[in-house]
Parts: C-alpha cells; structure tokens; sequence
C-alpha cells in the first residue's frame, strides 16, 4: 500500500523477510567462506531496489537494502577471497505475476516479454560457478529485459 497509510507491522514484516533474512543467510555462511578463503555469495534482489515502485516502498527499500548489504560485504569479504553478488531480476513469469495485467509491463521492457525463471536462474548459475565470474564482486547484475537502462 502507499506509505502513508502503511502500518508500521507491514513494514517491518517486508524488512524482516526480504532484508533481515538475506542478513542472516550472508553472516551464517560467511564465517566457514572466510575461514577457507573462498566462497560466492549471491543474494536476490529485485529491479525494484533500484528504481522504486508506487505502493511498494517497503518492498523497494528492502531490495535495495540487499544491494547496500551485498555491496558492502562484498567489500569486506574480497581479501578473503569471497566474492558476494546479486541477481535484480525485473518482471518474470510467475504465479505472482500471473494476475497482472501485462500490456503495460511489456511495453516498459525493450525486450518486449517477461523473463522466464530458467533466466534468472542461469544469471545465479553463472555468478555460482562459472570461472568468468571469479573476478566479479559487488555486482548486481539485472534480469530484466533491459526495463531499468530506461
């Protein structure tokens, strides 16, 4: 809903579940990563946390909070040879977004159609695995059909 008229309990139930809980995950995992001196953390994030979205500003500041925090360990845990990331995925094909009404989105998205899941999971694949990637940290690469470059 609008902020104004958000009540402090939705607020802070997006906070807790989409900022808190990526908190968490990254300093449970981060202390045996560091101690071996390696290790790839990648956090989901949301093209949201970018740009903002009427409605969803307690979304929207969580997901940017994600890319704060993922920026920031990044920069902390790079001499350990850790390196933390993030996936900003736009509209994707989902149950979430199977409501919506999809004339509007689509022509906010130069690639003119939603993502599939197997993107976003492919970008979490290639940040996880592949050896192009070792040299990558602090980054938030976005799965969104170029919506944000606009």
């Amino acid at each position: 809903g609008l902020l104004m008229r958000m009540k402090s309990a939705d607020w802070q139930s997006v906070i807790d579940l989409n900022l808190t809980g990526v908190f968490l995950c990254t300093r449970a995992v981060s202390r045996s990563m560091l101690k071996a001196r390696s290790g790839r953390i990648i956090n989901i994030t949301s093209v949201v946390g970018l740009m903002g979205n009427p409605g969803q500003a307690n979304y929207s500041a969580a997901k940017a909070g994600v890319i704060g925090l993922t920026r920031s360990s990044a920069a902390e845990f790079a001499s350990r040879g850790v390196t933390v990331n993030a996936v900003a995925p736009g509209f994707i094909e989902s149950d979430m977004t199977a409501e919506l009404d999809k004339e509007p989105i689509l022509k906010a998205i130069p690639l003119g159609r939603m993502g599939q899941p197997s993107e976003v999971a492919s970008a979490v694949r290639f940040l996880a695995a592949d050896p192009a990637a070792a040299y990558m940290t602090g980054q938030v690469l976005q799965v969104d059909g170029g919506m944000v470059m606009r």
